[in-house]
Parts: structure tokens; sequence; C-alpha cells
């Protein structure tokens, strides 16, 4: 069987992990970042008629202070996303099934225009719209020490591809000769530009989800 190699951060890659074991894959894990908590200043909730989060390690990592937006219409990206936000304390949270635009638009479609986004310190780009949306990052995603990914991989593997920032990590990591023999599934079209050409395939699902990755996984090992 092809092995399965996780390169997106804990706890979302021991998740991912568990899936892949269910579905009857060889997985491994093998994080290129690690998030870590970045100091902020939380503006006054009464500024703001929406809380945004497009990342469940913002809810980890926000601390004490996001509790100040529980009165807030909060929204996630996705519903991994959501349930870091309500394992938070947050009592009703809208969960998307697309990217940030996507949930900046549901947000407006409900008559909010003033919206606090919590985020990492890099974050995808948002087409706000009628929106006023005030970022302030919580985290963020340092890299861990190169130790030899390149090295580990076996012919044939399947690399899970996470984001953007991921791939192009990955892209300084793995050269051209090695990557012909690479199979590469990335969560959005644009996680998988980063990760350059020449792989043995490539391919994104048709929205950017966990389980949609996996089910392209299964395929490929089949």
């Amino acid at each position: 069987m092809r092995p399965l190699v996780i390169l997106r951060p804990e706890p979302g890659a021991g998740k991912t992990a568990e899936r892949a074991a269910e579905l009857g894959l060889l997985a491994r894990v093998h994080p290129l970042f690690a998030p870590a908590v970045v100091e902020w200043q939380a503006p006054a909730p009464d500024r703001f008629d929406a809380l945004l989060l497009t990342s469940a390690n913002a809810a980890r990592l926000a601390g004490d202070r996001l509790a100040d937006y529980r009165d807030l219409p909060a929204y996630a990206v996705g519903r991994a996303t959501a349930k870091a936000l309500e394992a938070a304390g947050f009592a009703s949270v809208v969960a998307g099934a697309g990217d940030g635009t996507a949930i900046a638009q549901r947000i407006a479609a409900d008559g909010h225009r003033s919206v606090l986004h919590l985020a990492g310190r890099t974050a995808a780009p948002i087409e706000a719209g009628p929106l006023r949306i005030e970022r302030i990052a919580v985290y963020e995603m340092q890299r861990t020490s190169d130790d030899g990914l390149a090295e580990r991989l076996e012919p044939g593997s399947i690399l899970l591809v996470h984001s953007p920032r991921a791939g192009e990590i990955l892209a300084q990591r793995v050269g051209g000769q090695q990557r012909a023999a690479l199979h590469l599934i990335a969560i959005s079209p644009a996680a998988l530009a980063a990760c350059g050409m020449g792989w043995a395939s490539a391919q994104a699902p048709d929205m950017p989800d966990d389980e949609r990755m996996l089910a392209l996984a299964v395929r490929l090992c089949e």
C-alpha cells in the first residue's frame, strides 16, 4: 500500500491520521509547521456585529479574551473551525463549506457589516464585498526544522498538503527528480499551485475539505 504522508500541523494532523486509519490507509505524520501563540490586543466587542474565524487554531490559541466575543454572531470557514469555536464556549456557530470569501458572503447576506476576523499571521485573502473586516493575528505558524523529509519519502507516497504555505515549503524541500515518484493531494487550487510542477500526479478536491482529500487518497490506493 502507498504510504500517506500528512504534512499539516497538530492537532489536525493526528485527526487526519485517525480518519485515514479508519479508511484502511497507512498514514504517517510529518508536520511542516507548529502553531505558536501571538500576543494581541482585543478590541471592544461593541465595534463589531459578527465574529469570523478561518482556522481552528485561532479558536484554540486566542486565549481568554476570545470569550469577550461570545455574544456576537459567530461564523467559521468550515466544520472543524466551528467545532473549535463551540469547544471554546460559543453556543451557535454558522459553519461554511468553502473558503473565506464564501463565508464572508454568508455573513453579508445575514445583514452584518462590521466583522472581527481572528486569524493566523498569514491568512488567505478574502473578498470582503460590503463587509468591513478587521483582521487580528492571534497565532502564527512556525516552520519545523528540516529533519530529512525528502530522504524519508518512499517512491509512490501520497502527500497531503493543507495550505499554500505548506505547498511552498514542500516545493523547497523536495526536488524535481524525486517529485516524479510522488503523488500530491492539496486542499485547494491555491495550495496545489504552490507545490509546483513535476509530481507523479497532483489534484485537489472540489471543496476544501479533509474528508474529500482522503477520498482522493483512497482512490489512489485502489
